[in-house]
């Protein structure tokens, strides 16, 4: 375990320095040494003490990247990550298995690029505790917590620096991260995936894991975009159509059933008519072709956005949004939407003020982000997190235990703030 220094401070009575291996710490009768000469000689020394360990502190912190021009954000479970428009990509939060890509399992409060990736990536995936990157050349490399075979190298070793996915060079044009598997769209519109498998999420008809990607069975052509939830998989048809697979103890496949699906089954009443889709830990959610939104599965946090607190096995209307909505996000319980005025309207879970209305009361229907009515871009939801991209920097609420919001502190906030750093 690598020992980072936390913090350094001078107080009256007391010079302490904490670190992950213990407490140093000295107490001073002030208003003797101030009389004596001695005692002034030593309080100058204890000064340039403490400066230069505040020094060494800032030096094993790592450094921070002022992100600009940044095109795309996405939030894991406790980290998240921003690709450039250089086609580069920063990472900071939790990195207790490597995710951040650092080289290292030291966690951020601000942004760290990620080793071998300054340039030539045209997309990003968070996963719970890995993440993975997409080339211009159509390429797959993935890094962090590989437990589950979810970084795709044909091993169960982590990485703390990108590794290729066997077998996925090239040929790729999408990908997405789910708990502790992972799956990518080819250019021929085929969908594979590996991974953790215990429910079927990776959609080849059986229950085992794999190191390497294997087909979907039935989608090896005709699919456009594809989503990955807790240990559930969906997919969204040429033809507009939702497809999902995996763990469905919540009703979160759609179908009408909560049975397990080891294959891909048909959302009841979207075989069409479907412009995107998002899956979180336990619901999954579409938006319509004419703006509105979808969603179903677990609702015991009001992540359906109905109103209610109900379960539902197939899509209901997220309550004032039958139209005028641009994108969607789902995070573990909560859900979000980016207006077609720019605007984000969030709902759920918001213990940590993930919903970011400033309150951290949870919301049954969509509630406006404080702050956040107009110029957002882009917005991506994490486990109990959310940011949002405008044009000039990004912003984020919610929990911040891991330096997610990546603002310098791990102090949680109920509403958007423009992150240090980035």
């Amino acid at each position: 375990m690598n020992t980072e220094c936390r913090f350094a401070k001078l107080i009256p009575g007391k010079v302490e320095s904490t670190r992950d291996g213990g407490t140093v710490m000295t107490r001073l009768n002030v208003s003797r040494l101030l009389f004596s000469r001695s005692g002034r000689w030593v309080i100058l020394g204890l000064l340039v003490f403490s400066a230069l360990l505040l020094f060494a502190c800032a030096g094993k912190s790592g450094p921070s990247t002022v992100l600009t021009g940044l095109v795309e954000i996405e939030a894991g479970w406790h980290h998240t990550c921003a690709l450039t428009t250089a086609g580069g990509v920063n990472c900071w939060g939790n990195n207790h298995d490597g995710q951040l890509g650092d080289g290292t399992e030291v966690d951020r409060v601000t942004a760290v690029d990620v080793v071998g990736l300054m340039s030539r990536v045209n997309a990003i995936a968070a996963g719970e505790r890995h993440t993975c990157a997409l080339t211009t050349g159509g390429g797959v490399k993935c890094w962090g917590n590989n437990h589950d075979n979810q970084l795709g190298d044909g091993t169960v070793n982590d990485r703390v620096t990108p590794a290729d996915v066997m077998g996925l060079t090239s040929g790729v044009r999408a990908i997405t991260a789910g708990e502790r598997h992972t799956c990518a769209l080819t250019t021929g519109g085929g969908v594979k995936c590996w991974g953790n498998n215990h429910d079927g999420q990776l959609g080849d008809g059986t229950g085992i894991d794999r190191n390497t990607p294997v087909d979907v069975a039935g989608l090896t052509s005709g699919v456009a975009a594809i989503t990955a939830g807790w240990r559930h998989t969906c997919a969204l048809t040429t033809g507009g159509g939702v497809k999902c697979w995996g763990n469905n103890h919540d009703n979160q496949l759609g179908d009408g059933t909560d049975a397990d699906k080891k294959t891909p089954v048909v959302v009841v009443g979207l075989a069409n008519g479907v412009n995107a889709v998002a899956a979180g830990r336990r619901h999954t959610c579409a938006l319509t072709t004419g703006g509105g939104v979808k969603c179903w599965g677990n609702n015991h946090d009001g992540q359906l956005g109905d109103g209610t607190g109900i379960d539902r096995n197939t899509p209901v209307d997220v309550a004032g949004l039958t139209s005028g909505v641009a994108a969607i996000t789902a995070g573990w319980r909560h859900t979000c939407v980016l207006t077609t005025g720019g605007g984000v309207k969030c709902w759920g879970k918001n213990h940590d003020g993930q919903v970011g209305d400033g309150t951290a009361i949870n919301r049954r229907t969509p509630a406006d982000v404080v702050g956040l009515t107009s110029g957002i871009k882009t917005i991506t939801a994490g486990g109990q997190h959310t940011c949002a991209l405008n044009p000039k920097y990004v912003q984020c609420w919610g929990d911040n235990e891991d330096g997610q919001l990546g603002d310098g502190t791990t102090a949680d906030t109920l509403a958007a703030r423009e992150e240090v750093g980035l």
